[in-house]
């Protein structure tokens, strides 16, 4: 063989090898920018966000995925939350934070500061027509965000277990443990009971317990009495999701509370007691008897009703793992309990469009 041919083959075997490299990088991007094959997927990923790869401190083990929404109106709330576990756990968080068109620059902005390792998924609320309510009571139905929660496999495809978060709380212990929480045998996610404590006994409007399923279903309506469900079962709250995503497809989660989201704006299954709960009701019919429990004091919550600062001693509020502001009262807003608790993870923004409010200066 000449050396002429010689160089002509190493050349093709150098063109090849070239090719081949390309191929699976773009083969990784496309993984990586994978959704769900549905034409109704709710949400897209945008990649490679500021500060993804950032680290300023060493994060070991296993990666722990954390859904966590972010509303325009509320950004400084998930941003709080998010510091308050980064901060408090050396364990390998990544957060999806699903938000709307409207707020991505705004949250990259704030976020480009942070160490926080992230990806923005932004939500596309046409998914919910025809399957929330139009009662212009009803808080959660005016905020698309707050279904997010219904539809984490479509944000993460290829993981097993994930965990949801509302934008009112902070973490003061070590995420890791939370991401432990064992589920048994065929329970696709974990949540916190409203029976687990006294605390969480309280009365809504003084209309109903918000510890049972009657506060929240409608139990004269003969499609829930069929269910066989208890009027006086306990309910739990959907604030702290510890999620198998893996059984949640197999069995068929989503769409499952997408038929009774749908038969609710027909039929009106949901309680009257709460009519400002649309994201409750279809969780407690779907995992009836079908979910596991989260340890009670990594979901204190109800710190957003009237007189929680009357209900928790504040070595109470120190021992807890996770904190719950529910309820009308934010610590963000204007009255609150423990304001201050909150204001130590707040990273105030850039931009100046989000602070805290506050009725007094003064105010904690």
């Amino acid at each position: 063989m000449t050396l002429r041919r010689v160089n002509v083959v190493i050349l093709v075997l150098l063109s090849i090898a070239f090719l081949i490299i390309v191929h699976r990088n773009l083969l990784n991007l496309s993984d990586f920018l994978k959704q769900d094959g549905s034409d109704a997927a709710p949400g897209a990923i945008l990649p490679f966000e500021n500060g993804f790869f950032a680290e300023r401190k060493a994060r070991t083990g296993e990666q722990i995925p954390v859904v966590i929404t972010a509303a325009e109106e509320r950004l400084g709330a998930a941003i709080a939350a998010m510091n308050s576990i980064n901060r408090n756990s050396n364990a390998n968080v990544v957060f999806s934070i699903v938000t709307l068109n409207e707020s991505v620059e705004h949250l990259r902005t704030w976020l480009s500061g942070t160490n926080i390792k992230h990806k923005i998924i932004t939500f596309e609320p046409k998914i919910l027509e025809g399957k929330v309510s139009s009662n212009p009571q009803g808080a959660d139905s005016e905020t698309p965000l707050t279904f997010a929660r219904f539809y984490m496999p479509n944000f993460l495809p290829d993981t097993e277990k994930a965990i949801y978060l509302d934008d009112d709380v902070i973490v003061q212990g070590d995420i890791q443990e939370l991401f432990e929480t064992s589920l048994k045998p065929g329970h696709a996610a974990a949540f916190s009971e409203d029976c687990d404590s006294a605390t969480s006994k309280g009365i809504i409007r003084g209309a109903g317990s918000q510890n049972s399923y009657i506060g929240f279903l409608d139990f004269k309506k003969e499609a829930v009495r069929k269910l066989g469900m208890r009027a006086n079962a306990c309910s739990f709250n959907p604030g702290v999701i510890v999620a198998n995503l893996t059984e949640w497809k197999h069995q068929n989660i989503t769409q499952q509370l997408e038929i009774w989201m749908e038969r609710n704006v027909k039929d009106a299954f949901y309680s009257n007691m709460l009519a400002d709960s649309f994201t409750t009701p279809p969780l407690l019919i779907v995992f009836y008897k079908r979910h596991s429990s989260i340890e009670p004091m990594w979901h204190v919550r109800h710190l957003g009703a009237t007189g929680a600062g009357n209900r928790y001693s504040p070595q109470f509020i120190s021992a807890a793992k996770l904190l719950h502001w529910n309820g009308h009262y934010k610590p963000w807003g204007r009255v609150s309990s423990y304001p201050d608790v909150w204001d130590k993870w707040y990273i105030p923004d850039p931009t100046g469009k989000f602070h805290p409010i506050r009725r007094h200066a003064g105010d904690k």
